[in-house]
């Protein structure tokens, strides 16, 4: 059987998360490549860099699925001064594509990045924080963040502990311990201080995101107990998740986890 080219892919991907439904500021799609070359085979990674680049190349894939798109705002010039810029010269010259998934995989219920997490958690009862009534496209759940129930409530503590865990995380920031014990619990992918209000709303008792700054945690308001778990932390299993989905639908090339760790952020 005759490999797919490297547009069939993302019309796959695209089926599972249309790229309508990204946010207005994001870039998501074929940002670098021919979408008519044929696909000798896929790494998935969380972000592009120069090392993942080259894990392609050293694996023969020439195209990178991500989920963070390397351009957010235009190229002005390609000099090589920054990463951005190396990484997309290095993936033009050695013809390997690079396409990103970003926000619209964050806004779909289904096979979607805050179901993941929602079920590596243990969460039951899904729904979204934040469902997008204004989206109009019947063939899809479309919000922000999700919201769901342990099968048994938890101590605060005792909860931290199993998210740490569930989420192999070497670091949890978090608010006061305002609530005993943990039942409802909210989530949300990447930088989702945005939805606390929705969490607050929903009576959540935890809401689970990333990117918080020190004056932001005071918006819990002895509401709700926030915890922050790191941006990479929380969306690290998109790249699992993004695996299963492409070798279940195609078996004729090679589908790659990256092995690069792309996090900027180092813990002592």
């Amino acid at each position: 059987m005759d490999n797919p080219k490297i547009s069939q892919l993302i019309d796959y991907l695209q089926e599972i998360a249309p790229l309508h439904l990204q946010e207005q500021y994001d870039n998501a799609g074929l940002l670098v490549g021919d979408k008519n070359a044929i696909l000798d085979g896929v790494l998935i990674s969380l972000d592009s860099t120069e090392d993942v680049v080259e894990e392609a190349i050293s694996l023969g894939c020439n195209l990178i699925v991500a989920h963070h798109p390397i351009i957010f705002s235009g190229l002005k010039k390609l000099t090589g001064s920054n990463y951005i810029e190396r990484t997309v010269i290095k993936a033009i010259k050695n013809d390997i594509a690079i396409y990103a998934i970003h926000t619209n995989l964050d806004n779909v219920f289904r096979d979607g990045v805050n179901e993941m997490i929602a079920h590596k958690i243990g969460l039951q009862n899904l729904r979204f924080l934040r469902p997008k009534a204004e989206v109009s496209n019947e063939e899809y759940e479309v919000g922000s963040g999700m919201i769901g129930e342990l099968e048994s409530s938890l101590s605060a503590k005792a909860f931290l502990q199993h998210l740490k865990d569930a989420m192999e995380v070497s670091c949890v920031k978090y608010t006061d311990l305002v609530i005993n014990e943990i039942k409802t619990v909210a989530v949300c992918g990447g930088s989702g201080g945005f939805l606390l209000s929705d969490a607050i709303k929903a009576k959540a008792d935890i809401f689970i995101t990333s990117d918080y700054k020190y004056h932001e945690f005071f918006d819990a308001n002895g509401e709700v107990i926030i915890a922050d778990i790191g941006h990479y932390e929380s969306e690290q299993f998109t790249i699992a998740l993004l695996h299963g989905l492409i070798t279940k639908k195609f078996s004729n090339f090679a589908a790659h986890c990256t092995k690069v760790n792309t996090n900027p952020v180092n813990y002592l």
